[in-house]
């Protein structure tokens, strides 16, 4: 073919197709003189008769076709469509087998001579549909219904496991392409309503949908091979959005001469009916024995169920519980009083520290709380708080729901321990350089056998002469065990403190100095030790203030007028004496 022939191009064969599904034949042409919307005509050339052309269909007359050709080009099933002004694609919708043979694409002429080729022709083979595609029993993890398709109820974070048998006997080499999808509940399984999970590509790459593509890439979704024939899907931590009609798809791919690959089979099979069951809809906790009322010091156990249809814990799910309590009156769920985590390690809130208090599993799903010795402060509302997590990759864990028991309310009794306190400063005024001893009384109205009593000594230091507005300074105390415990002293000399009587507390200030000097006040304190050994606050009490101001003494005021006036009057006989003698001298001189 020289310059400007015409040349007309199909793809290069034999083509095999598989009957009953869909083939398309490209023809394009070029070189050509005369318009540019050139004219196509197909034909076909069976083996059985392979020089007897069979006109198929044409773009420039609808009478074209054969007989055996021309209902199924009236019902659409063959047809040509045009690319472009000198290009055309023959499709036929539902290959049969006697569609096998040598097809041709003719193109009439618009040249001023004939030179070229007018046509292009192509073997297609017609291959029996050998692809089997069905549901293999996988057994899954979950609860299934004898339907068909079976529906399968999994917990929210439960491995979620189909299998797939795909099998093909095509006699020439091809590849097969298995994927799993997900169409939404109760939607019908077709192909705009599927949603790709997971899929073995024809080269043997494994590739997930957009919304999967993160799991797959965290080892939480797996397609995994078992065999030549078997495919399982494998979805770790089932989530609530991944309910829905499950299907399997199988595509036999064989690779054309021109090297190019294409799909020659396709079928679905639909496995399950998956319903995740989640953790929130199924979480419940309640807690009992309903409103209790103790006295202080004794013991108080609370528990807590929590229920629900959940997996119990261990690989693909986990639970902690905790206890609450917030006062009587106050908004919100409160503080956390003791917990255990999803290992089961126990730990205790804020402010807890130190107490006798027990959290623990009594029972597969039971809870208990317990309280070696209650005080008042522990009364309120109580919630037991619930929370389940499920498992991801790598054992992460991962928190699906949380749930509130009613509230439980829990009254104490209180102490009733009514405490005054007495406090003064002994002799009075008190001179720089003595000692200060400031006395407090204590009287004690009511409470238990037992009771013991601590005090404390604070100050308030005044600035400018007037109080400081920063909290007062502790300068020491006795505590209910009688330890001494001593603080800062605002002169930094030594402190004593003492108890000097069943309720009188003694606080002594050696060599006081100026910087002594404040409003001082004593603070008792009531405390009940309980059957656990702790101490409770039962009661407390401040005495008015007692102002110390450390007095200069009378000789201490005489002192340095004294000084300075010997000194003036060493120096005036000084001069006095030296003047005398001066002029003494100098009127001896002169004698």
């Amino acid at each position: 073919i020289g310059c400007c022939a015409r040349e007309v191009l199909v793809p290069q064969g034999p083509l095999y197709r598989v009957a009953g599904t869909a083939v398309s034949i490209s023809c394009n042409v070029s070189g050509y003189e005369g318009s540019a919307q050139q004219d196509f005509e197909w034909f076909l050339y069976r083996p059985e008769a392979p020089e007897a052309a069979l006109g198929i269909i044409s773009t420039r007359d609808t009478r074209f076709s054969y007989a055996v050709f021309g209902p199924r080009v009236a019902a659409g099933d063959v047809q040509v469509q045009r690319l472009q002004g000198d290009a055309v694609v023959l499709k036929i919708s539902r290959l049969q087998a006697q569609d096998a043979g040598v097809y041709e694409c003719y193109t009439p002429s618009t040249d001023a001579r004939y030179l070229g080729s007018y046509s292009g022709k192509v073997e297609l083979r017609v291959l029996p549909d050998m692809l089997q595609v069905s549901a293999s029993p996988p057994g899954p993890r979950g609860r299934q219904a004898p339907t068909s398709p079976p529906r399968l109820t999994v917990h929210e974070g439960q491995e979620l496991a189909l299998g797939c048998l795909a099998r093909t006997s095509t006699q020439k080499h091809t590849h097969l392409a298995v994927s799993f999808g997900r169409a939404v509940p109760e939607a019908p399984v077709g192909r705009a309503t599927l949603q790709e999970v997971v899929g073995l590509r024809p080269d043997l790459a494994v590739d997930a949908g957009a919304p999967y593509a993160a799991r797959l890439a965290a080892g939480e979704l797996r397609l995994d091979k078992e065999g030549s024939e078997r495919y399982r899907l494998v979805l770790g931590g089932a989530q609530a959005d991944d309910a829905g009609t499950y299907h399997c798809t199988a595509a036999e791919w064989i690779q054309d001469p021109d090297g190019s690959w294409a799909q020659i089979a396709e079928k679905r099979a639909v496995l399950a009916h998956v319903d995740v069951q989640t953790l929130a809809s199924q979480l419940a906790v309640t807690v009992g024995p309903g409103e209790r009322r103790i006295g202080p010091g004794e013991p108080l156990e609370l528990l807590c169920n929590v229920s629900g249809a959940l997996p119990p814990p261990g690989r693909h799910a986990a639970y902690s519980v905790g206890w609450e309590m917030a006062p009587a009156g106050a908004p919100g769920p409160g503080r956390l009083v003791a917990q255990l985590d999803t290992e089961g390690v126990g730990s205790l809130g804020p402010g807890y520290e130190g107490r006798h208090i027990a959290m623990e599993k009594v029972a597969s799903r039971t809870y208990r709380l317990r309280l070696e010795a209650a005080r008042p402060g522990d009364a309120g509302t109580y919630r037991c708080l619930a929370k389940a997590y499920v498992r991801g990759s790598g054992a992460r864990l991962r928190e699906a729901a949380s749930a509130r028991s009613r509230p439980l309310p829990v009254h104490v009794r209180e102490e009733g321990v009514v405490l005054e306190a007495v406090a003064w400063l002994a002799g009075g005024a008190v001179y720089r350089g003595e000692t200060a001893s400031l006395l407090c009384n204590i009287s004690v109205r009511g409470g238990p056998p037992g009771l013991r009593l601590a005090a404390s000594w604070w100050v308030e230091r005044p600035e400018e002469g007037e109080l400081s507005s920063a909290p007062a300074q502790l300068v020491g105390g006795v505590g209910q065990d009688g330890v001494a415990e001593l603080g800062v002293r605002p002169g930094g000399g030594p402190v004593s403190v003492e108890l000097v009587g069943p309720r009188s507390h003694r606080l002594r200030l050696h060599g006081l100095g100026p910087e002594d000097e404040g409003v001082y006040h004593c603070a008792p304190s009531a405390w009940v030790q309980h059957a656990d050994y702790s101490w409770y606050q039962a009661g407390s009490a401040r005495s008015g203030p007692v102002t110390v101001y450390p007095y200069t003494h009378a000789l201490d005021t005489l002192f340095v007028p004294l000084l300075v006036g010997a000194g003036v009057a060493l120096v005036i006989g000084a001069t006095i004496l030296g003047s005398i003698t001066c002029c003494f001298m100098k009127r001896l001189r002169k004698r």
